[in-house]
């Protein structure tokens, strides 16, 4: 992988083709993403770049959004935090993510990675954590079809059986049941690049992108590429 930066969603809208084709696409604020540490295979064992995202105010600095686990300062400030942005010459971010480059030692601290690194018709993967939904039923969970919903029926949109009783006598790990829903990570493969706008940072996208507005994305250079 060669090209990734991390994106806010903004929303769906559609544009119309110079052929008049309608496209459905997703709007991405895509950067800018500042440089905040640079990983070699000397020094850390792999190649990767640190990237900061969204500005924030000094004084808010108290947890880091990666889930790693810092020491908070009385006042509410992590000085590490801080003193990490400090050291790479950038201001505090909201969201710090890192990329597996292959180019990672190309790039220099403080640096920025614009949405220009990508162009109409690249192919990407765009991660995000998609919607919650709250405890659902099996049909609407895992599409499971429900029963006859006349008055004599007692089994509308229950889930039904889970399996013989007398053999196997359990419940098969696996088995697809009313849960919590949504809220994990989902990442759509191969989407394509329509437009590209480098003095706004936009990057529109053709079809959904996964989680809801504002939501952080990450766009990354496509694993995998097939005829669409």
């Amino acid at each position: 992988m060669k090209k990734a930066i991390l994106a806010t969603k903004v929303g769906m809208t559609q544009i119309f083709n110079e052929d008049g084709t309608l496209t459905p696409v997703t709007v991405l604020q895509a950067g800018p993403c500042a440089v905040t540490q640079v990983k070699t295979k000397e020094n850390d064992g792999y190649s990767a770049v640190q990237v900061g995202f969204v500005d924030k105010k000094d004084k808010t600095v108290n947890k880091d959004k990666s889930g790693k686990k810092e020491v908070i300062h009385r006042h509410g400030v992590n000085k590490a935090l801080k003193g990490h942005f400090d050291k790479a010459g950038v201001s505090s971010k909201r969201y710090v993510r890192e990329l597996k480059l292959e180019n990672a030692e190309e790039y220099t601290l403080g640096s920025e990675i614009k949405a220009d690194i990508f162009a109409n018709g690249d192919r990407v993967d765009v991660s995000a954590i998609s919607k919650g939904k709250g405890f659902q039923g099996a049909i609407k969970r895992h599409g499971q079809h429900r029963g006859p919903m006349t008055h004599g029926s007692k089994f509308h949109r229950h889930q039904g059986s889970n399996g013989a009783c007398s053999s196997p006598s359990k419940v098969f790990k696996g088995k697809g049941m009313p849960g919590h829903m949504g809220c994990v990570r989902v990442t759509v493969q191969n989407l394509t690049v329509v437009r590209v706008d480098a003095d706004k940072n936009l990057i529109l996208v053709k079809g959904a992108v996964p989680g809801p507005r504002k939501a952080l994305v990450t766009i990354k250079e496509t694993t995998k590429v097939n005829a669409k």
